[in-house]
């Protein structure tokens, strides 16, 4: 029988996906080129990840049963399709090393700095692998409850740091000019793409396809209200120089919140709420990559692929990590490189081939149909 998850979960592993590393990595790379601007491009980058949403939605819309690897071998090929899954793997290869530096780096870096870096890699590794073996429908039941996670955390930072909150730091606002503010949005972008391209891969499970686009436009626009709280509060309370100084610039956020006389130094609490997010991203990057494999070499059962790409992914994320300078260098210049280019570029291709080739999806839906 055909997994199929809810519209709900949908919307929740897309809001999962997009949080931990947004206020984790992103902000702290945005306040270092805009300043005072970061919230201004972090909304630019909402809407844009909304228009990314809303085209991978039409695009797979166009066959509801196949998801964009399968897609693309309707339209040109199986040869294609190997094309666009190594493509996609690539894409969720470099996604790993990105998710993994959020990961290792909140941990490490704020509780466990004499850990060995790989004992956080194994952890996230053996995770993800044993969600993996349980399906899609665990998964999105745990997107579930780190939305709710979410919602705790963003409660309890907006009650932490409100007496400290001066809405002056704010002003003036395109301080460093509209273009600069667009550009800058390109790093919260590459957190949207890993959205997208999930969306582009799972859809096909998601149940009644009439609300797609309406599921993910609230998905992108409840994780982007979610994710923009941060870079406000941020500017707020630190300013935005203080906050381009860190790597993790949402922990010393959390460290300067205070509820009451008894909860100092925030950051516990913060990793209890947030851990699931980051989870999730570390479990829904393996997961597509794993179907890219799958696709690439045709194997039929899922399951055979897990440890062989959990592997790959794990190793590439410990090399990034290993080094803090390797790790941010990576992540604000090659994976940005990277992300836009497969996450624009082959939905973009697709569009244009679906609409020279309409009649081959229009007989591909119709043998689905019949089957």
């Amino acid at each position: 029988m055909k997994v199929q998850i809810s519209n709900g979960i949908f919307m929740a592993l897309i809001i999962n996906m997009v949080y931990a590393k947004a206020i984790g990595l992103t902000q702290g790379s945005i306040a270092r080129e805009v300043g005072g601007d970061m919230w201004i491009s972090t909304l630019f980058s909402t809407i844009q990840g909304c228009l990314m949403m809303l085209l991978t939605v039409y695009l797979i819309r166009k066959t509801p049963s196949l998801n964009i690897i399968e897609q693309s071998e309707v339209l040109l090929g199986k040869w294609f399709g190997k094309i666009i899954s190594l493509l996609l793997f690539f894409f969720f290869v470099g996604a790993a090393g990105a998710v993994f530096t959020t990961f290792v780096y909140h941990l490490k870096d704020y509780f466990l700095p004499e850990a060995p870096t790989f004992l956080f890699i194994l952890a996230g590794m053996v995770i993800a692998v044993f969600a993996l073996y349980h399906g899609i429908e665990v998964i999105g039941r745990m997107a579930l409850i780190g939305v709710f996670s979410i919602l705790m955390l963003n409660i309890l930072i907006i009650i932490g740091s409100m007496s400290d909150f001066d809405i002056k730091e704010l002003l003036p606002i395109f301080d460093a000019g509209l273009v600069p503010d667009v550009w800058a949005s390109r790093h919260n972008n590459t957190d949207w793409a890993m959205a997208t391209l999930m969306a582009a891969m799972i859809l096909p499970k998601v149940k009644e396809n009439k609300t797609w686009s309406k599921s993910g436009a609230y998905g992108i626009l409840l994780g982007g209200a979610f994710v923009v709280l941060w870079p406000i509060l941020e500017s707020g309370v630190l300013s935005a120089e203080v906050a381009g100084q860190y790597i993790i610039s949402c922990m010393q956020m959390a460290r300067s919140a205070e509820i009451g006389l008894f909860i100092h130094r925030y950051e516990m609490i913060m990793i209890a709420f947030f851990a699931l997010s980051s989870i999730t991203q570390i479990i829904m990057t393996f997961y597509c990559a794993t179907i890219s494999v799958q696709r690439i070499f045709g194997i039929k059962k899922f399951n055979r692929t897990i440890i062989p790409v959990s592997f790959v992914l794990s190793a590439f994320g410990y090399w990034v990590v290993l080094d803090h300078h390797r790790a941010i260098s990576y992540i604000e210049s090659y994976w940005v490189l990277l992300a836009m280019s497969i996450s624009v570029g082959v939905p973009i291709i697709l569009l244009l081939l679906g609409l020279l080739f309409k009649k081959k999806l229009k007989n591909a839906n119709a043998e689905n149909l019949g089957t």
